[in-house]
């Protein structure tokens, strides 16, 4: 029998040429996205571009029902790659088709699609899940917060694992739709715009949405009995702020400190640049927490905040992180200085526009309130390490950094500095290192030494280095009017909890 060689045509041959590579060139996502602080946070292999969770919630019971789905690219060819998350799993979809899954560490979940996924492919994952979310630990932690009449997550650096399967990482943003179902009587918020609110047998539906980039742990949602109000800045900026029905004492402080956000905000687009989100607001729910949280265009504000009366400068903080934060957000956690030194200088510089100490004023006081031997010098706020990621020298002597910055390029290029960040960097990510070169770029000058006396060196700048750098204190140096206020704000309210 004769054989005939058969040679493919070009369409058949094309047809050769695309079949993938073979199984063993496709590897597992990392487990991790590899940062300083938090190796498990986030993973590999693919990259988040959307969100759309549909739950519902019980307040009576705790029990969190949702489906959430997942549009992705894959960034390599990969067999399997990992979600953070922590409730219980029923069914997991890859493309349509069923995958199977496996939990493992803390907070992983390991999903193996039923065949490999070539990188560069838009993918969609559904996961549909259950569970208590405040019965869920992690590390003997929940993020998940219960109410006399609902629940509220908004954590920080996690909070995402207690109620959606998420790459948990500042570095993987995405858009969001969030809607949840809730007892008729009850609201629930959460980022962005109000899209629309249905009743059906007894559930009340919720759709919100969040159009522009947002990182997980900025992701937020409060279920409760809510006064809300609304309105709109002169750029025609939405507003929606909620404070809780229940809130007690506190209630009358925290309306009149969270209805300031209209004000603050037209400031500080005055600061920082134009608005990047497509709302703004606040919500005060019945926490008894001390801590608030930038929770992208709706901070979150625990009651205790209030303790004291109105504190507008917590409102500031917070809506400061709008910009320092939420728009431009960390590359990698130890560089916290590119948020909270930021959020706190904010504080300072809307002191010295209400005539209650201005900034200088502000940095001669906290350079004299530390001597050498004070273990505040010993901090590095462009890199405290883990367990001082929040410490109260990240935010007074991150600072005070900026106003040492500020003293030395002047003040056009230190303002053009703060609002050139943000557009430049607009929806995405910056180091301390990035800010560094990006400072000595707009200013013309070289601050290698400069940001590394104020932000790595473990002593306090010598006399004569900070008298250049601040003002040329005279002793003693008076305590500023806001000054007790602020350091509310950024030492009581910061240390208690996990939110920033």
């Amino acid at each position: 029998m004769r054989h005939r060689l058969l040679v493919p045509g070009a369409a058949a041959l094309s047809l050769l040429l695309a079949i993938p590579a073979s199984a063993a060139d496709f590897n597992p996502g990392a487990p991790g996205i590899g940062d300083t602080y938090y190796p498990e946070s986030g993973n590999g292999g693919y990259d988040v571009s959307h969100y759309d969770l549909r739950l519902k919630y019980q307040p009576k019971t705790d029990l969190l029902e949702g489906t959430a789905t997942l549009l992705a690219t894959t960034t390599q060819d990969l067999s399997r790659f990992n979600l953070d998350f922590g409730l219980k799993v029923s069914e997991i979809r890859i493309n349509g088709k069923k995958a199977t899954f496996a939990k493992s560490g803390k907070h992983e979940l390991e999903v193996t699609p039923s065949a490999p996924l070539e990188k560069g492919k838009q993918i969609s994952v559904v996961v549909r899940y259950a569970g208590k979310p405040s019965e869920l630990k992690i590390d003997d932690f929940t993020a998940w917060a219960r109410t006399p009449d609902g629940a509220v997550i908004a954590q920080e650096p996690h909070g995402s694992a207690w109620w959606f399967p998420s790459n948990d990482h500042p570095t993987d943003k995405a858009t969001y739709d969030v809607s949840i179902a809730v007892p008729d009587g009850t609201q629930a918020l959460s980022n962005g715009v109000l899209a629309s609110e249905t009743s059906k047998l007894g559930w009340t539906r919720y759709n919100w949405r969040s159009d522009k980039p947002q990182a997980t742990y900025l992701t937020t949602l409060a279920v409760g009995k809510f006064d809300i109000t609304t309105d709109k800045t002169a750029n025609g900026l939405p507003v929606i702020n909620a404070v809780s029905k229940d809130l007690g004492a506190n209630k009358g402080s925290a309306r009149a400190s969270i209805e300031r956000t209209t004000e603050i905000t037209e400031w500080l687009e005055g600061v920082f640049g134009p608005y990047p989100f497509n709302s703004v607001g606040g919500y005060v729910p019945n926490v008894p927490a001390g801590y608030a949280l930038e929770t992208q265009t709706r901070p979150f504000y625990g009651s205790k905040a209030f303790d004291r009366g109105t504190n507008v400068s917590v409102v500031v903080h917070e809506l400061a992180h709008q910009w320092y934060g939420d728009n431009v957000s960390v590359k990698d956690w130890k560089d916290i200085w590119v948020n909270e030194g930021f959020a706190t200088y904010s504080q300072w510089l809307w002191s010295e526009k209400e005539g209650e100490g201005t900034t200088q004023e502000l940095a001669d006081w906290v350079y004299s309130q530390h001597p050498a031997d004070d273990p505040f010098w010993t901090v590095k706020p462009g890199d405290p390490g883990a367990d001082k990621q929040f410490d109260r020298a990240v935010y007074d002597r991150g600072a005070l950094t900026l106003q040492a910055l500020r003293n030395k390029v002047g003040d056009k290029a230190f303002f053009d500095i703060l609002k050139s960040w943000q557009t430049e960097n607009k929806y995405g990510n910056g180091s301390v290192a990035d800010f560094v070169k990006f400072a000595e770029k707009k200013s013309g000058k070289q601050l290698g030494d400069f940001f590394d006396t104020w932000l790595f060196q473990q002593s306090k700048p010598a006399a004569g280095a900070a008298k250049r750098a601040l003002g040329a204190q005279q002793a003693p140096v008076a305590e500023p009017k806001s000054w007790k206020q602020i350091t509310a704000t950024t030492h009581d309210v910061h240390e208690h909890g996990h939110g920033h």
